[in-house]
């Protein structure tokens, strides 16, 4: 049991609501929405959390409750009209069957948000304002319009009380409309709600104050917000202080829910959801400060990614509610386990920021390391037994066969894992070596640690060959041997290293580097940081329109920043076409994409990242032995079933590759393969 665990595990009880513990999840927009409603799979995703043994759970991060504040964008949840109250009794019913509580988060978005989508209304804010991150230019509100999304607000919390929601929480923070009067930033207005910020309080205070009339007293009704926007122009800690005693004190809010930062542009985006470069927990100064002032329950989210630390700030005194929000995201059983005595059975988050930097490219959320969160209906998180065991091997120990390793066994069978390198993990064990990447080492950590656990026979420094795997006498053999860097098409490859050989310390370039990237992921812009900080000078060129262009919100902004600090050198829309020596230099040949214009570099060393290539040369000999002839049963596999093959006593066994095996793609890919195809093995 970790320490101070008694604090976590102590209930809370707000305006008669008890809630079993003091972890929660607070409200977010995972992309699950259907029609503007949370149906299954939204409910699937929170109950498996419910399951796990969480007090809260919120769902629902910027609710609509207006048709001028679109719920399309992120499939998101509307709350604009009564359809949306017998979704919410199924989905309360769901959740309080296993102990938990729900909430939901309603807002309306103001100018964070787009005109030309869904209804097509102009965006509306406090002043005709431009927000960088969505880019609309705001309608001004009038007092009619003001009025009607008061009264808006009031309708969308009576139908959470009418749908059986423990609660609900309005959104201030991240540059929403409410939290658009409150800041001078978005707020120029010269009447009653603006200029001062006791008028720039007016606003939430009405919206507040009817929802708390619409409601009752005894309903609880809670705010998240900023204790800090970290803004020159913007609300500073003292405003916050200011605003969440004023709240307080009328009695508007039954508990406060507390972030650092806002959202208004990019690089703020990357500072209010914090990845694996933050520290864990960086802004829990901002809640501690706050709860000091109050009387009533601070909640506080922002990385905070493992129980110890959420622990010891419920423990302090600093929060009376903890928030791990994409920590259940990677393990949502971690309370269950904790209360079990398993903390290090715990999948820990590792602050990838895959789930989020997904939904703003408008995808869903899925956990880099967990491919069951999100497809609660087709994936377990538990493991069941299999009928019948097996003998299977496992060729590779990077994440997509210790993954593979891990279910099988799991479920019962006999697991012989080959690897050939001394110590397992793959591919991100480079990755892992790359400036503020290193956190990226805790998903093998834990799949080592699990598939040690489960008996899974680990043979490394051992290279299989075909004779070894038919010594095994198999019944499955899964070849998750990963990739190789590939040195591209350009003329001249020879003369090229790639970002593998710089990361794993094969080459240490000095001096100039010109580093070409076709990939636009996280290799490049990495290595690049890494090059730059030991002194090289680096031109990072891309096929992109700019440098880390695949890479999403959480993550892009911090690599930028990075690039611009060391003075790496940006240049976009290129494409390498010759590296060929002259003297002991190397001489690049670039090709502007848009308009033909060849440019050449003189420099010592040419770095690439054109991903990854197969490792498949065991794959033809196993292939015309195997009794499926490598293949999968693709429907078999997307409808949930078994593959249909087997040996019938005959001796042969089944043959899938797995990952980079198949073709280069990421992390999750692996992991998601190896799950969805050994879970019915």
């Amino acid at each position: 049991m970790i320490a101070n665990a008694d604090a976590l595990l102590k209930p809370l009880t707000i305006k008669g609501l008890t809630i079993r513990n003091r972890v929660m999840s607070t409200s977010h927009a995972p992309g699950y929405g259907s029609g503007g409603r949370p149906q299954e799979r939204y409910q699937l995703y929170h109950e498996e959390k419910a399951k796990g043994g969480i007090g809260l759970t919120m769902f629902g991060g910027s609710s609509s409750v207006a048709l001028d504040s679109p719920a399309a964008p992120w499939n998101q949840i509307s709350v604009a009209d009564d359809g949306v109250i017998p979704f919410f009794r199924e989905f309360s019913d769901r959740i309080h069957r296993h102990g938990a509580r729900l909430m939901i988060q309603l807002t309306h978005m103001g100018r964070r948000t787009k005109w030309d989508t869904e209804h097509w209304f102009p965006v509306k804010s406090a002043s005709p304002t431009r927000e960088p991150a969505s880019r609309s230019i705001a309608k001004e509100l009038e007092q009619e319009e003001i009025d009607r999304i008061v009264a808006d607000f009031a309708s969308a919390a009576r139908r959470c009380r009418d749908g059986g929601l423990d609660g609900c929480e309005i959104s201030a923070a991240h540059g929403h409309l409410v939290d658009q009067f409150w800041s001078p930033s978005s707020n120029h207005r010269t009447d009653k709600y603006g200029g001062s910020l006791a008028n720039r309080m007016r606003f939430g205070i009405e919206v507040l104050s009817a929802i708390r009339e619409a409601v009752g007293d005894d309903y609880v009704i809670g705010i998240r917000m900023s204790g800090d926007e970290m803004l020159k122009g913007g609300l500073s800690h003292e405003d916050c202080l200011t605003i969440a005693s004023e709240y307080v004190r009328r009695g508007l809010v039954d508990f406060l829910n507390i972030i650092g930062g806002q959202a208004r542009d990019h690089i703020a985006h990357a500072v209010s959801l914090p990845n694996m470069s933050f520290p864990v927990a960086p802004f829990l100064f901002l809640p501690s400060a706050i709860k000091r002032e109050v009387d009533v329950p601070v909640f506080h989210a922002q990385r905070v990614t493992d129980l110890a630390t959420g622990a010891r700030a419920v423990a302090e005194g600093h929060v009376d509610m903890i928030a791990m929000t994409r920590a259940h995201i990677a393990d949502p059983h971690l309370v269950r386990k904790l209360s079990e005595g398993r903390a290090d059975d715990i999948r820990q988050c590792v602050g990838a920021g895959y789930c989020i930097d997904r939904i703003y490219v408008g995808g869903d959320a899925l956990c880099i390391q967990n491919a069951a969160t999100g497809r609660e209906a087709t994936m377990p998180h538990v493991i069941p037994k299999a009928e019948k065991r097996l003998k299977a091997v496992v060729v590779g120990g990077g994440v997509g066969g210790l993954e593979a390793a891990r279910v099988l066994a799991e479920r019962g069978h006999a697991v012989v894992l080959f690897e050939k390198e001394a110590r397992l993990g793959g591919q991100i064990n480079t990755a892992a070596r790359a400036t503020w990447r290193e956190a990226l080492s805790g998903i093998p950590r834990w799949l080592v640690g699990q598939v040690g656990k489960l008996g899974v026979d680990l043979r490394l420094g051992t290279e299989a060959g075909e004779a070894a795997i038919a010594a095994e006498a198999p019944d499955v053999v899964i070849l998750a041997t990963g990739g190789r860097p590939s040195l591209g098409h350009a003329k001249g490859a020879e003369h090229v290293v790639s970002t593998w050989d710089v990361l794993d310390g094969t080459v240490e370039p000095t001096g100039s580097v010109l580093l070409y990237d076709e990939m636009g992921q996280h290799n490049a812009a990495s290595a690049a940081e890494h090059l730059a900080k030991r002194g090289c000078l680096v031109e990072l060129a891309t096929h992109d329109r700019m440098a880390a262009e695949e890479v999403g919100t959480t993550n892009q902004p911090v690599h930028l920043r990075e690039l611009y600090k060391l003075g790496v050198i940006m240049t976009p829309n290129m494409e390498l076409i010759e590296v060929y020596p002259e003297g002991n230099r190397l001489v690049a040949a670039l090709r502007n994409t848009m308009t033909d214009a060849e440019e050449e570099r003189v420099v010592d060393r040419v770095v690439v990242d054109y991903g990854t290539l197969p490792v498949d040369g065991l794959y033809p000999g196993l292939k015309d032995r195997s009794i499926n002839k490598g293949q999968i049963d693709q429907a078999a596999i997307v409808a949930g079933r078994p593959q249909p093959w087997t040996s019938n006593g005959s001796g042969g066994f089944a043959l899938y590759r797995i990952g980079d095996a198949v073709a280069g793609r990421n992390i999750h890919a692996a992991i998601y393969d190896a799950l969805r195809l050994c879970k019915d093995i």
